[in-house]
């Protein structure tokens, strides 16, 4: 059976599955083979500097996974003091702990709109010390990790979520538009050999979005910017319209750019389920055409996939920022415990 075939029927098989796997108190679980060993790209997890203290954590990680991306460590509103100085030290100890387990890891993310810092605050009566200091940002964190971190998410979330065009943010303010090309420009002089990413949210669930997105992409290219990958992230739900996250996914790649699926976690909150178990068979659903459409770009283009969250417990969708006061979500492919579910089984049933 070809790929697609197999694909088509895991969405109506493993969702049977799920139906009969998921009952209050008598989940069973099968055991599956490192899913790293049946992935043929890289697969990620999110990871964060209190996790390497769970013995847990850690050997799951360790097991399944080939690459981390650092949930916040190598955020700006960590590394960078308010006297302009940076502390690597929980981002340092990520990197040991990836280097131990043969794993690599990716960069995220240097200028995002939401954190900028007391010291950039600061020089923004000064846009000629203020292009200094960020260019300096820029060049002294990837300084810092040359050799190991080989793709960075340089710019996250830069366009409104409706579309509209650039977020409003400081950078934007001091420096104009061109804040993302001095930002890819700057990241490349540090690392001619790394790959740079834009990096942005729902541009599976929102079609003006993606457009803005990609136009974006297309005029940083046309004046000659370093950039040579997109970020999808893909926080959905399991009631995501079915051919979404397909004609997202085409769209992206139709750039000839690399492509990360960045930050993949698949809610079970979706509206008015019609039962207790239709999310669960939808999440089945959702996660193949996922899967099926990552499996139709180029090889050459599949940076690799990244789940945002190892199990259930650790997604920040069960935080209090995240959860907003909702049920416990089940978003990820291991549950609490650790144990692989049955969205699990068929993640490796379509690697297959």
């Amino acid at each position: 059976m070809d790929r697609r075939g197999l694909l088509t029927g895991l969405s109506a098989g493993a969702a049977a599955t799920a139906l009969g796997q998921f009952p209050a108190k008598a989940q069973t679980y099968g055991a599956i083979p490192p899913l790293k060993s049946v992935t043929p790209y890289p697969l990620g997890v999110s990871a964060s500097f209190r996790k390497l203290s769970d013995t847990a954590w850690t050997r799951l990680a360790a097991t399944h996974f080939s690459r981390l991306t650092p949930e916040w460590e190598m955020k700006m509103e960590y590394l960078l003091r308010a006297d302009g100085s940076l502390q690597f030290d929980r981002a340092d100890a990520l990197v040991r702990f990836a280097r131990q387990n043969g794993m690599g890891l990716h960069g995220h993310a240097l200028i995002w709109y939401a954190q900028d810092g007391e010291y950039f605050q600061k020089l923004k009566t000064k846009p000629d010390a203020f292009l200094l200091a960020y260019t300096r940002y820029i060049q002294d964190v990837i300084s810092h990790f040359t050799g190991f971190i080989r793709g960075w998410d340089v710019v996250n979330e830069p366009v409104w979520n409706d579309g509209r065009g650039l977020r409003p943010c400081l950078w934007r303010e001091v420096l104009g538009d061109d804040y993302i090309g001095l930002a890819l420009e700057a990241a490349h002089q540090a690392d001619p050999s790394a790959t740079l990413f834009l990096n942005d949210y729902n541009l599976e669930l929102t079609p003006k979005k993606r457009a803005t997105f990609l136009k974006l992409c297309e005029k940083l290219l046309k004046d000659g910017a370093p950039l040579s990958g997109i970020g999808t992230q893909t926080h959905i739900d399991s009631g995501i319209e079915p051919g979404l996250i397909k004609a997202a996914i085409k769209d992206i790649a139709s750039l000839g750019l690399k492509v990360h699926v960045s930050e993949v976690d698949i809610s079970l909150r979706e509206p008015h389920p019609v039962n207790l178990a239709a999310p669960r068979i939808h999440q089945v659903r959702v996660l193949s055409e996922l899967l099926e459409a990552y499996h139709d770009v180029p090889d050459r283009q599949r940076y690799g996939l990244t789940l945002w969250a190892l199990r259930d417990s650790d997604s920040w969708l069960n935080t209090p920022q995240g959860g907003k006061g909702l049920l416990p979500d089940e978003p990820v492919l291991f549950d609490g415990l650790g144990r692989p579910k049955p969205l699990a089984q068929a993640f490796v049933s379509a690697m297959k």
